[in-house]
């Protein structure tokens, strides 16, 4: 029989081993059951600092089970995935994220084996194989949120995503479309989007948020229309309508009389003829998706002499910049654009619709000092006349 030496001790006990290491046996906290250690030790002195360490961390209640974190990550991730409630245009997000730049790397691996080293590597990886930062990032922060959960399951005892600044990225200026820019793109655009592009520059919706428009939401007389829904779209094709992410996505947002007459003409010759019937439609009768009007955008843009960079995204933005040159507060902003304040508690407050009117009157008012005294040009480069 192998020679070995027990040595008891009040808590737990060390043993020489054959090789002449030395191996510590603590009881487990859950079964009470003796369990031997993760490793061994050169001498008895390190092996009873071990369970020194080990009995004060199950007194504090720091103590993990080291067979918690057996587990595949790739397993315990789709489990993570599976248990969140998330809309469907977030979990696909997600899925692709997490199949083709957390799985191939880590998703093989134990759940305690994900060290930091490890997280820090992998993330070296990305970045030098070319994945865009900020892709990057949102791998990160939902490796950093797998491993919270498995922190929280007690798998294992700290959060191995430690890496400082890589949660986050600075954003790049986007182009700051001119006035002439977005009436000169308006101009040369397909007519059916015409109104899409001045009603996105007067109150910065987003293109889902236009998709899922409908004519009853479009008040001419008060100028002021209602975000109640918003379109996604799935790489499926599917389409899906979804009520705003928070109270402050369900909105009203004032327009300014200058773009009324754009708005008449569009109801008159484009949108479909029910209350209940979308305000903006595809070419060819269907809905609005991003696909279909892509290629007029870029090659409006083109025929423009839009930089190229510009994205459609970026009328969104003119409209914000206008509406903060002409009076808008930051709590005014953020109503108009559907964002809710970022404190511990979500706050929401209506603008007055009679401010926000003056808001969009003071836009147009910009924009008519832009263009000139004869006012913005319709499609076909004749002047619309302005009310009095």
């Amino acid at each position: 029989m192998a020679n070995s030496k027990n040595n008891r001790r009040r808590f737990g006990s060390a043993r020489q081993l054959p090789s002449g290491r030395w191996q510590i046996r603590y009881p487990d906290p859950v079964t009470g059951q003796l369990r031997p250690g993760e490793k061994t030790y050169d001498t008895k002195t390190d092996a009873e600092i071990a369970l020194t360490v080990l009995e004060a961390a199950i007194v504090e209640d720091r103590w993990t089970d080291p067979d918690a974190g057996k587990v595949k990550f790739g397993e315990f991730a789709d489990k993570w995935l599976k248990e969140r409630k998330l809309e469907a245009t977030t979990r696909e997000r997600y899925e692709g994220v997490l199949r083709l730049h957390i799985k191939p790397a880590l998703g093989g691996r134990f759940v305690s084996e994900i060290t930091p080293a490890r997280v820090r590597s992998w993330r070296t990886g990305l970045l030098e194989s070319g994945v865009g930062e900020p892709t990057v990032v949102k791998a990160y922060q939902m490796l950093r949120a797998i491993m919270t959960t498995a922190v929280d399951d007690e798998m294992i005892r700290r959060n191995p995503c430690r890496i400082p600044g890589a949660d986050r990225y600075d954003v790049p200026d986007r182009p700051l479309l001119s006035v002439q820019e977005v009436y000169g793109v308006a101009a040369v655009i397909q007519p059916q989007w015409r109104a899409l592009v001045l009603l996105t520059a007067f109150t910065a919706l987003r293109l889902g948020e236009l998709a899922a428009l409908r004519r009853r939401d479009v008040d001419l007389e008060s100028r002021i229309l209602w975000v109640r829904h918003s379109q996604a779209e799935l790489s499926s094709g599917k389409l899906i309508t979804k009520a705003p992410k928070s109270r402050a996505g369900l909105r009203p947002v004032a327009f300014p009389d200058l773009i009324v007459p754009e708005l008449t003409h569009h109801l008159k010759q484009y949108s479909a003829t029910g209350a209940e019937d979308l305000f903006f439609i595809g070419p060819r009768g269907g809905r609005l998706r991003r696909s279909n009007f892509r290629d007029d955008w870029e090659a409006a843009k083109a025929k423009a002499g839009i930089p190229e960079e510009a994205h459609f995204h970026d009328v969104r933005g003119f409209g914000n910049e206008l509406a903060a040159r002409n009076g808008a507060t930051l709590r005014e902003l953020m109503t108009r654009m559907g964002h809710s304040t970022t404190g511990a508690a979500l706050v929401y407050q209506h603008m007055s619709s009679d401010r926000d009117r003056a808001i969009a009157d003071r836009m147009g008012e910009a924009v008519s000092k832009a263009l000139g005294d004869d006012g913005p040009p319709d499609a076909s480069g004749t002047r619309v006349a302005q009310p009095e």
